[in-house]
């Protein structure tokens, strides 16, 4: 099997400036895309766009897709054009249709007796009128091309819109602090007043290395920049990591599921998923074809997340509502390109093309009825998410880790996304004495601190989204039908949480690293790492 390294917006060139503006690939044309009958048919809600026009392109400038805001008057126009094609089509058919019944009237008349001359003038006037009807015709073929393409322009136009931001999402590029976890800001960690060097001791690169739980070399040499072997403890932190996050997920209801890692592209561009990210990296593997199978075969790429084969799961069904909420929770490899990518957040295991993550993935009905009036809060979206941040919460407080929650603004949110909230960590390798002056708009207190925190986690709400692009409906007793709402959230990103235990897990006196409790039942008992354990 190869691989391309072409994501699937490769024909969209990139936006050059500071702040790129982010591209989306729903906007090709659906015939550009190879789908099997059994793909699921997205519907948009062209109409909520249309007459909502304004909100949607502020939505978009609000979200730095600044080339997308000109889409929601384009829906406008094309509505517009396309009802006065409906309309001036109906002129010329009813036309074809009265000289066919012409046409036919003569021809009979023809074939009776009847002199030369009038014969003659019959069939001139045959000649005529079918002239007119062909004519009629071709430009009615004309109109019905050109209404086509409208329709077609207005389901593409719709399909590359993001989703509109929820009330609770803070416009602009600045996140909001809403707590922390195992962190006081008045009482910032003592390696903060380390050296350079005494930093770079507490990297979880230098740690990994030394410990001889993470082998960066090998990689180097089998596979190359971005990929890592996890050996002895480490391979067994994974693992323990793993286990642990599915255990809490479990214990909440949340069912598991092994999913593929290889899906149609298409599937990963209905969740939203994008080809590039905001700096214009790519972030998709495609599966290599040969030139046969890129005419009869649709393109499948490597999955980023496996929110998108979960999402998928109930693409093109319909849901009883007495099955809602859905709540499953799956773990997989991950692949990601990150095409470019270098400098402190990509070193050892922060960014990498090849990564173990467990996900959370849920669907909720927001139609509330008497009978499922309670409990209210665990059958919406609104109650997944919070459902969700506490799965979250849960494991990286037991795990003892320094981090921040907070809620992100427009611009950082995926396409798919109406709210999302990250959590993010501390490591201390990240950290910069020099870097103590900058200031931090999320809380000045730590701004001291700003560049040691890296995302760890992240959870959305992506409202209708989703199911309307994968076709996944709630139908009722009564066949009234409506789209659910999803959510999706990280339980356990293994590369970074690994980083983070070994870098805040450190004692340098001992030259250890201390094994959070809860994972130590799948760890066969080991409390540290290193020094004479």
């Amino acid at each position: 099997m190869a691989f391309s390294h072409v994501c699937f917006n490769c024909r969209l060139s990139p936006r050059l400036g500071l702040t790129p503006s982010r591209q989306f690939s729903l906007s090709r044309r659906s015939h550009d895309v190879l789908r099997p009958a059994t793909a699921p048919k997205p519907m948009p809600d062209v109409k909520h766009i249309r007459q909502n026009a304004d909100l949607y392109a502020q939505n978009c400038r609000d979200r730095n897709y600044a080339a997308h805001a000109q889409y929601p008057s384009r829906i406008q126009s094309l509505t517009e054009e396309s009802k006065q094609l409906d309309h001036d089509l109906k002129k010329p058919r009813s036309r074809v249709k009265q000289l066919e019944k012409t046409v036919a009237e003569l021809s009979i008349a023809l074939r009776k007796d009847a002199s030369k001359d009038e014969d003659n003038r019959i069939t001139q006037q045959l000649a005529e009128l079918k002239s007119e009807a062909q004519q009629l015709k071709q430009d009615s073929q004309a109109m019905a091309t050109r209404k086509t393409m409208c329709d077609e322009d207005i389901h593409r136009l719709a399909l590359s819109l993001p989703n509109l931001s929820s009330a609770e999402t803070p416009v602009g590029d600045d996140p909001r602090l809403v707590h922390y976890l195992n962190f006081d800001p008045q009482a910032p960690p003592n390696w903060t007043q380390q050296s350079p060097a005494e930093l770079q001791a507490r990297s979880h690169v230098t740690i990994g290395t030394e410990l001889r739980l993470i082998d960066f070399a090998s990689s180097a040499t089998t596979t190359g920049w971005g990929w890592y072997f996890l050996v002895n403890e480490g391979a067994m932190l994974e693992q323990a990591l793993i286990q642990y996050a599915l255990g809490v997920a479990r214990r909440r209801g949340w069912r598991t599921v092994a999913p593929p890692s290889v899906v149609y592209s298409y599937i990963a561009e209905a969740c939203g998923f994008q080809p590039r990210d905001q700096h214009n990296e790519q972030q998709i593997w495609s599966i290599e074809q040969n030139e046969r199978d890129r005419q009869s075969k649709p393109q499948r790429s490597l999955t980023g997340t496996a929110e998108i084969p979960l999402a998928a799961m109930y693409a093109g069904r319909d849901v009883d509502p007495a099955d809602l909420p859905i709540k499953l929770v799956g773990a997989s490899r991950c692949y990601r390109a990150e095409a470019g990518s270098r400098g402190v957040d990509t070193k050892g295991l922060y960014r990498v093309h090849e990564f173990t993550k467990v996900e959370l993935f849920g669907w909720a009905d927001y139609v509330a009825t008497e009978e499922k009036a309670a409990p209210a809060a665990t059958l919406t979206a609104d109650g997944l998410f919070a459902e969700l941040l506490e799965i979250q919460t849960e494991i990286l407080t037991a795990l003892r880790i320094p981090c921040r929650v907070l809620e992100m603004p427009t611009t950082d949110l995926g396409a798919s996304a109406s709210r999302k909230r990250d959590i993010e960590a501390l490591f201390p390798s990240r950290f910069r004495p020099a870097s103590t002056s900058s200031s931090s708009s999320v809380d000045p207190a730590a701004q001291h601190l700003e560049p040691a925190w890296g995302e760890v986690t992240s959870a959305s709400i992506c409202t209708d989204y989703q199911s309307r692009r994968l076709a996944t409906r709630v139908r009722d007793a009564a066949k009234d039908s409506r789209f659910p709402h999803t959510v999706n959230g990280t339980a356990m990103a293994v590369p970074r949480v690994l980083a983070a235990i070994l870098e805040n897990g450190w004692d340098p006196q001992r030259g250890v690293v201390v094994v959070p409790e809860v994972l130590r039942p799948w760890m066969d008992g080991v409390e540290t790492i290193g020094g004479k354990n």
